[in-house]
């Protein structure tokens, strides 16, 4: 389990400052105290040490930095975007304040906020998933899941993207239809990944049943299963280092590309995923400069639970605005996590209070934002209510509590005007 004592780290050359002269002054005085026989004076130097450590105390409390020795992250599996991101944050957290970040892989969505619900991590660094906890769909539709009461701190919407088809360039798919019948990893465990799949194929007006599934055990397994002609296409952020094992490959690298002046394909993936918007991507493997259409969303998508300390996630929203410079290239990607990138008006989580308190003080925080985040949260309630209401008298059988509770969902979403996301889950 996470544990809850806390040391308090200073952010600023005022307080290095600070910090140095107090540190040279106790040694001075405590050297002195070591050669001076006389003990009246001995007590003085160890007042003076004292009043000195709790002076720097309060200097250090004042700059609201409040994190436990070490801090834990969930995330995507080693090798992928969002783990280098993570890295790249923990050392600046090392550096700069002497906190260690704990990176621990999740290879699936249920794995990476599992560990976040049962306090082994502090936030997860995930994608869609976040969403689908959320809402209690998917994997997330099971009794011991259910709609989970997420938090986001920050979005990451980087020159890359979030999501989309990388191919074998042998397939020779030219038009998103032509991926009719090709071979597509179907990733265990992900229901994010192959849900953003299903919304991509809408583009084409396709749908699973319209390609050769592909069953896999993790992201890294959809990359091998491209490179060993098992598949023909897998999914994953445009910048997602595996992909250059595809490049490298005999079979070479192609990225799918979604023209955005088709709008009827473009509103069919948003039914499907409204937190999904229209992007060009610049950074990525074969990309040329000119960029390409695709869509994406928040990834890495940063969140806590309601239960997340308000402190910690104050201090993390901080220090990860502020060392923005020292990171951003640092790990792919890593430049979408800029501040006028947030898009608080859009998200369709609840940003957490530590996370509005700091987005407040820098004069971020807008009245859309907090329109969007009163929505956010009333949907969060809605769901709640219902949940609470179907499982005292909900069945024991997995297929039928999952086909009443989708029920039962759909019906407390509709009551109350809000998008349901049912279709096509």
């Amino acid at each position: 389990m996470v544990k809850n004592s806390k040391l308090r780290y200073s952010c600023g050359n005022l307080t290095i400052m600070i910090l140095k002269m107090c540190i040279g002054k106790i040694l001075i005085a405590f050297n002195a105290a070591i050669n001076f026989k006389y003990r009246s004076f001995r007590i003085y130097t160890i007042a003076y040490i004292l009043f000195t450590i709790l002076a720097l105390k309060s200097v250090l409390a004042a700059e609201g930095i409040e994190f436990p020795k070490t801090i834990a992250w969930s995330a995507y599996p080693t090798g992928t975007g969002g783990y280098s991101q993570a890295v790249a944050i923990g050392n600046i957290l090392q550096r700069q304040y002497g906190v260690n970040l704990r990176v621990i892989p999740g290879r699936n969505d249920v794995s990476r906020l599992a560990t976040l619900r049962a306090g082994r991590v502090h936030f997860s660094a995930g994608g869609s998933e976040a969403v689908y906890a959320q809402e209690g769909l998917l994997n997330f539709a099971s009794r011991i899941w259910g709609p989970q009461p997420v938090r986001a701190l920050m979005s990451n919407y980087s020159d890359s993207c979030s999501f989309t088809f990388a191919m074998a360039s042998d397939v020779g798919v030219e038009e998103i239809s032509d991926i009719r019948g090709k071979r597509v990893t179907w990733v265990q465990g992900s229901p994010s990944l192959n849900n953003a799949t299903a919304a991509l194929l809408a583009y084409a007006n396709l749908t699973w049943d319209d390609v050769t599934p592909v069953e896999v055990g993790g992201y890294n397994g959809s990359i091998d299963a491209v490179l060993n002609d098992r598949a023909d296409m897998a999914g994953g952020a445009c910048n997602s280092p595996p992909f250059l094992r595809i490049e490298a490959s005999p079979r070479g690298l192609t990225f799918a590309q979604f023209s955005h002046d088709d709008v009827d394909a473009v509103n069919r993936v948003r039914e499907k995923l409204p937190w999904y918007v229209p992007h060009v991507a610049f950074e990525g493997p074969t990309i040329p400069d000119e960029g390409i259409q695709v869509f994406t969303s928040a990834y890495p998508f940063l969140v806590g639970l309601d239960s997340s300390d308000e402190s910690m996630v104050y201090s993390m929203v901080k220090i990860m605005h502020q060392h923005f410079e020292e990171y951003k290239d640092n790990a792919p990607g890593a430049g979408g996590w800029i501040l006028d990138r947030q898009k608080f008006e859009q998200v369709f989580v609840p940003f957490h209070p530590g996370a509005i308190r700091y987005y407040q003080e820098i004069g971020a925080w807008t009245s859309e934002a907090e329109v969007n985040n009163q929505k956010n949260l009333h949907r969060q309630s809605t769901l709640k209510e219902a949940w609470d209401e179907f499982i005292p008298s909900a069945p024991e059988d997995y297929e039928a509590f999952e086909e009443l509770w989708l029920l039962k969902r759909a019906e407390a979403l509709e009551s109350a005007g809000l998008v349901t996301l049912g279709e096509g889950l």
